[in-house]
């Protein structure tokens, strides 16, 4: 896919309350490409791949997340293909496992 890529971590009471599989629902909705993970922190870290206007949308939206969620902070930075690669083969968008 052509577009961005964008590195995003997400802090708050973000796990334990459907956070992950609401980005994945999200982030399928729009088209996006990438992956979503907890991480032994407390955080969620996930990378998007698309349109810029589309990413920046989903970016958006990760600052709000699902009702249960209190997110704190949401960074972005530039991703690359190597991050975007760490998704399982043949999905657009996976959820991985806990890193």
């Amino acid at each position: 896919m052509s577009g961005v890529i964008r590195h995003v971590t997400i802090s708050g009471r973000v796990q334990g309350v459907g956070y992950r599989a609401w980005v994945e629902d999200e982030a399928v909705s729009r088209g996006l490409e990438g992956w979503v993970r907890n991480r032994r922190d407390g955080s969620v870290e996930a990378v998007f791949c698309g349109p810029e206007d589309v990413v920046s949308g989903m970016i958006a939206a990760c600052d709000r997340g699902p009702v249960s969620a209190r997110v704190g902070a949401v960074q972005a930075a530039s991703g690359s293909s190597d991050l975007l690669n760490l998704r399982r083969a043949g999905e657009r968008f996976s959820v991985l496992p806990t890193l």
